[in-house]
């Protein structure tokens, strides 16, 4: 993690600007000479003061002290709706699906995040690998163990990041050194974790059943009763993403209506739950959670990597599903999210058997940042360079490589502009990443 001096009470930031007037609407601003203002508030958090043309801003901040990046572009930094932080060691591992890879993968790997040094080393490097690619907030799994949530936090809490993570909940079919031998004692250690971490600086806990197959009636109802106890926590999980995991909950829990309806019934489904693939949601699934207000991750490299399926946009949009783009590593294959825009993108055009959308690269964008922290209940927080925004931010770099640059000095419109990033980009792309203020990660040419 590379480091600079801390920012000035009050600091300028010049260069060309992309941002969000309406977080809520997927249509993007560019100002190609524009002025970010920052200042550090009386709470100790650096948020942005203003924004807007560099002529007309200049003349009411004399004396500013201001970075400028001719060439480049502020963006808002990006938020990832779903990643597992345990399995940055098996990306890119083969498997004929997502319970084999599971089985023979995943979770022997995460035994290991008992030991709090290991998960102490992998939680710096998965941060400051998300910061080289421009993400500034996510919602993280952790293991089953407390260590590695504590780990984690600490790191995150070190980088003066914006994180959500939780202990994971698995009291049966999981592996020994995995599975939670005590249903009663994994409860009580999400309680103390929320206690310890929830709201502390920058962070934020999730209640984090690993997904239902890996659960009992008793720690799902459980984690339901501490949901109820802290409303303003998250919860995350997976749901309806791979056939043969569906027919497995339909064995275990006969009695509910669908995958998505367990964790309704056990008190788990409601605003700040967000739930990942989602892909085999039907309609009265996706209008159950566009009622309650939770969040569908879409995870498309994931879903294209382990074979399960394609997220329909369509049937989502119809239904008023709130919605936003995730990495999902280790399943997922990249940390970037221009693969990760540009994979949605390949999805989209499949739209399950029926024909194919093209999703604007506005669209795209806005899923990875604004949209995705309004989907994370974190509207006006993070993922927009909006008045009040916590400053981070990423600057952009359209001539990083060859090709970038003679396609983006071709293109006549910001959709061009932004799709030629969207599938040309990668972490090159982003010259630097700013958390509070400071650049924390500078990707050199």
């Amino acid at each position: 993690m590379s480091t600079s001096t801390p920012p000035t009470e009050t600091q300028g930031w010049r260069a060309s600007l992309l941002w969000f007037p309406d977080s809520q609407i997927p249509q993007a601003r560019h100002e190609s000479d524009g002025l970010l203002v920052t200042a550090r508030e009386a709470d100790g958090i650096v948020r942005i003061q203003a924004i807007g043309p560099y002529r007309d801003l200049a003349a009411q901040h004399p004396d500013l002290p201001t970075t400028h990046w001719p060439g480049l572009c502020i963006a808002p930094g990006f938020v990832d709706l779903h990643i597992h932080y345990p399995q940055t060691d098996v990306i890119g591992s083969p498997a004929d699906g997502l319970l084999p890879w599971l089985e023979h993968y995943t979770f022997p790997h995460e035994k290991q995040f008992s030991d709090p040094a290991y998960a102490h080393e992998v939680s710096a490097f998965f941060l400051d690998e998300l910061m080289r690619h421009g993400v500034t907030t996510a919602l993280c799994f952790a293991t089953a163990h407390s260590e590695s949530v504590d780990a984690f936090m600490a790191e995150a809490q070190k980088r003066r990041l914006r994180m959500v993570t939780g202990k994971v909940l698995q009291d049966r079919h999981s592996p020994d050194g995995l599975r939670d031998t005590d249903t009663a004692l994994s409860l009580h250690q999400t309680e103390e974790l929320i206690r310890r971490w929830h709201g502390v600086d920058r962070l934020g806990y999730a209640i984090t059943p690993r997904f239902a197959p890996t659960s009992s009636d008793a720690q799902l109802h459980g984690a339901g009763e501490i949901a109820q106890q802290f409303p303003d926590v998250w919860i995350q999980s997976h749901v309806a993403e791979n056939v043969d995991e569906i027919r497995w909950v339909q064995e275990l829990f006969p009695q509910a209506r669908s995958y998505l309806d367990v964790y309704d019934r056990a008190g788990l489904l409601r605003q700040r739950s967000v739930y990942a693939h989602c892909i085999y949601l039907d309609e009265a699934d996706r209008h159950r959670m566009a009622e309650v207000g939770a969040t569908a991750a879409v995870s498309p490299t994931s879903n294209l990597f382990l074979g399960s399926g394609f997220f329909d946009y369509l049937a989502s949009d119809a239904a008023g599903l709130r919605y936003g783009l995730a990495s999902d590593v280790g399943g997922g294959t990249s940390f970037s999210p221009f693969q990760t825009m540009h994979a949605a993108y390949t999805v989209a055009r499949q739209n399950v058997g029926r024909p194919g959308i093209s999703l604007a690269p506005e669209h795209l964008w806005w899923q990875h940042t604004a949209g995705a922290a309004a989907a994370l209940d974190l509207d006006g927080q993070v993922g927009n360079l909006l008045p009040g925004c916590e400053a981070d931010f990423v600057v952009l770099n359209p001539n990083a490589t060859a090709l970038l640059a003679r396609r983006t000095a071709q293109t006549e419109t910001l959709a061009e502009w932004l799709f030629a990033m969207i599938v040309l980009g990668d972490e090159r792309l982003i010259a630097h990443t700013v958390v509070q203020g400071q650049s924390v990660s500078d990707n050199k040419p």
